[in-house]
């Protein structure tokens, strides 16, 4: 096991739960100030950042659905799979704790701890048909940009640039969170567990078939 790989995923996946959530709860701080917008870039960008930062160490994942999705395609072995899945739950936990020692508990409540969730009126199949398509999406940008040997290695890039379109899309819908880890940590420390399966099976499901669809139809041997 490459301990520097847990790391990194630890770390990043971190980032990516204090900064999601923080955001959220900055737009709840400033009347919506931050707006859909803002919350997609800080996304976003704190993917630009943290991918960019650890792909060379150990791929960049962040996100339990990327990691199984390239299990399935056969890039990585079931070993680093589980390990780096549980890096990255560990990181989005200590990220929703720390946060909660950084914001005003007020903000915190308000937002459910920027737990994704199904919008009003927003039945479970079409968060969970959204969820997954998000996850599609944004494995196949992983794939393309990152994983195949003629990817122009700017991943971290594209892959925080299509998390954030994908929040634009799908934030009012599902929370957009195309990441277990993502809802896993907030939804723990916030106490807010409706529709946790949904976020898990959604997100692994679109990430496997993204996967398998371009290691099979466009990847080269």
């Amino acid at each position: 096991m490459n301990f520097k790989a847990l790391i990194a995923e630890f770390v990043a996946t971190f980032a990516l739960v204090f900064i999601g959530v923080g955001s959220i709860a900055s737009n709840y701080m400033t009347n919506g100030h931050t707006g859909l917008v803002g919350i997609a870039l800080a996304h976003g960008l704190v993917l630009v950042v943290m991918i960019t930062a650890t792909a060379a160490i150990s791929g960049g994942h962040v996100n339990p659905a990327v990691t199984i999705g390239l299990w399935a395609a056969k890039k990585i072995d079931a070993a680093t799979a589980i390990g780096y899945v549980i890096a990255q739950c560990s990181g989005a936990i200590i990220g929703a704790y720390l946060i909660q020692l950084s914001i005003p508990h007020w903000a915190l409540k308000a937002t459910n701890m920027g737990t994704p969730g199904l919008g009003s009126g927003i039945p479970v199949y079409m968060g969970f048909i959204m969820e997954v398509v998000l996850t599609f999406f944004l494995v196949f940008a992983v794939y393309g940009t990152a994983v195949d040997k003629r990817a122009p290695k700017m991943g971290g890039l594209f892959i925080g640039l299509t998390v954030a379109l994908d929040i634009l899309v799908g934030g009012p819908v599902s929370g957009a969170a195309m990441n277990p880890a993502r809802h896993l940590g907030p939804a723990l420390l916030g106490g807010v567990f409706e529709n946790m399966w949904l976020y898990w099976v959604a997100p692994i499901l679109g990430g496997i078939l993204a996967a398998l669809l371009y290691k099979l139809t466009l990847e080269e041997n």
